[in-house]
């Protein structure tokens, strides 16, 4: 029979009683003298033959998979009891398995861990680790049947091969693995995958097979664990970034495990706004991008390494209000360098406006806001420019655009003010009188302005205006004469009304001023004067005259002047 063949069926030798192969100087029998009468490795017995036979299969095995060996080469290994020798030579043979199981189904796996734990034991079945002084049953004795375990699981998830991975370790499968060695096992692979990803975008290459082994054993790795959420908000803080142009070094693309290895990860936020110009509008983005790195565990600030640091809580606290704090500042200075004060000075107003506990000196706190203060101080003291960019709406400020600004430099003063430390006090201080000069001056020459406007939009300076009346003639005094009064009194404007009464008027007086009349009223006097004894006819036709000529004018306006012109009719008749 091959070996090839006895190796289908792998022999136990838990009856072989090796207790004399158990002293010290096993090692040395391995070295010297191997054909010496008191060699007990050499001298002919059933326990030496079947020493020899598990030696030969158990090099046979690693030089199966890729690790070639002799049998002096196990007994070294199993014999000398080095834990990292045995440590080195099982992460061979998995790095080897793995390369062939891409190409292999489920049975090549399932065969390959069989021969892992035959390794270990050579079919003796002790789970645990043996203890100092105990028998040797294996090549790789020295390692727990836990620990061969939780590694064959890491290459069947490494391998994405997560159906068998479940089939054997999630539940109530076959193998029965302490939850904490499955949990530690899933946690330790997702983080490699991630550690080992070159694109930060979360559905491809390595984020994806982190992604999916942090969900590939539901029952024994639930969402709600810790480990579990830690490495979700790390994936969603790296996805964040992936929208983002980012470079750390110059000719290096950013990888996913600079964030995770990096002393200040808020840190590559300020990177972001730098290269991706107004970057800084999506403030909120960025403050959840900062909660998933307090949350994933990273660091939001390097002087955090605190003994005041007592509970999780707190800390977690701590590092999602530095976090905050850190990007909102972040944000407001990069807005200034873009010339962007409305955006700023809106940042600091509704942001750093709240004066938090933390910040006083007496807190317990270790960290104390260094931030905040100094993004309103800097957006206090900007100065417009040409550059700087015009607000889209005034609200309810002033329509003078640099008096606006003034106004809100000082609101952005007084948030410094109020979350600033009390030795930086003075310095502010000193910029807020300084703001408070420029306005009253702005006030001031804004005032003599509009002055200055309204004298020469005065009327009767308006081309094409016309006079003025002036009001001590529109409303004469009381003490004025008579004729004064009288003349003031024709000069006023007429309305309609009083213009048509007045023209019927001087109609009816001076109706004998009429050319046409005249003749025919001095030749009726002439007539009259030589025959004082004429006809009544003649004089009544004098009347008819005179009445013909006013009848037009009486019966047009004389409702205006009150003339009864149904009654003249009555004594003309």
């Amino acid at each position: 029979m091959s070996l090839e063949e006895t190796m289908k069926v792998l022999p136990g030798l838990s009856s072989t009683d090796i207790a004399v192969f158990h002293n010290d100087r096993v090692a040395t029998y391995m070295r010297n003298d191997l054909l010496g009468q008191n060699n007990p490795l050499t001298r002919p017995s059933e326990g030496a033959t079947n020493l020899l036979l598990a030696l030969t299969r158990s090099a046979y095995v690693l030089t199966l998979f890729g690790s070639p060996s002799s049998p002096r080469c196990v007994g070294d290994l199993t014999f000398l009891h080095d834990e990292r020798d045995q440590r080195s030579e099982i992460s061979k043979l998995l790095r080897t398995i793995a390369i062939q199981a891409s190409k292999e189904n489920d049975d090549f796996l399932l065969k390959a861990r069989e021969f892992l734990l035959w390794l270990r034991d050579w079919g003796h079945g002790t789970a645990g680790k043996p203890t100092a002084g105990a028998a040797t049953v294996g090549a790789l004795g020295m390692l727990s049947k836990e620990y061969v375990e939780a590694e064959f699981l890491k290459l069947l998830l490494s391998r994405e091969r997560y159906s068998l991975a479940r089939n054997l370790y999630d539940g109530g499968g076959p193998v029965r693995l302490p939850v904490e060695v499955v949990q530690d096992s899933v946690y330790e692979s997702a983080l490699s995958a991630f550690d080992n990803a070159t694109n930060p975008n979360r559905s491809r290459g390595g984020l994806k097979r982190c992604d999916e082994i942090i969900h590939a054993l539901p029952k024994t790795v639930g969402l709600s664990l810790p480990g579990t959420k830690r490495i979700i908000a790390l994936l969603k803080a790296t996805h964040a970034l992936s929208d983002y142009r980012l470079v750390l070094k110059q000719g290096e693309p950013f990888s996913p495990v600079v964030l995770r290895v990096h002393s200040d990860p808020i840190f590559i936020i300020e990177k972001v706004l730098e290269q991706n110009p107004r970057a800084y509008t999506r403030l909120q983005e960025f403050l959840e991008m900062g909660m998933n790195m307090v949350r994933a565990g990273l660091p939001s600030y390097r002087k955090l390494d605190s003994p005041t640091l007592l509970t999780t809580d707190s800390e977690l606290n701590l590092a999602a209000y530095i976090a905050e704090r850190r990007i909102t500042a972040m944000c407001i200075e990069a807005a200034l360098k873009e010339d962007d004060f409305e955006t700023a000075y809106s940042y600091v107003a509704s942001r750093l406006s709240m004066q938090s506990p933390e910040n006083s000196d007496t807190s317990p706190w270790p960290v104390v806001d260094e931030w905040s203060w100094k993004a309103a101080l800097q957006a206090g003291q900007y100065i417009r420019t040409e550059r700087s960019q015009q607000p889209t709406h005034l609200g309810t400020a002033s329509g003078n655009l640099e008096i606006r600004h003034l106004e809100q430099r000082i609101e952005c003063l007084a948030t410094a003010l109020r979350v600033a430390p009390t030795s930086q006090l003075q310095e502010i201080l000193k910029s807020f009188r300084r703001c408070e000069e420029q306005l009253d001056s702005a006030i001031k020459e804004e005032a003599a302005n509009e002055l200055a406007l309204g004298e020469e939009a005065k009327v009767d300076n308006l081309p094409g205006a016309f006079d003025q009346v002036n009001v001590e003639q529109q409303y004469p005094v009381r003490n004025t004469t008579a004729s004064v009064a009288a003349q003031q009194t024709e000069e006023a404007p007429m309305s309609l009304f009083d213009l048509s009464r007045a023209t019927a008027r001087a109609a009816q007086r001076n109706f004998t001023a009429i050319p046409s009349l005249q003749s025919i009223t001095r030749g009726a006097d002439a007539n009259n004067n030589e025959h004082e004894g004429g006809s009544l006819s003649r004089i009544r036709k004098r009347d008819q005259l005179r009445e013909a000529a006013t009848g037009t004018l009486v019966s047009g306006v004389g409702w205006l002047i009150g003339a009864n012109v149904g009654q003249n009719k009555e004594e003309t008749s």
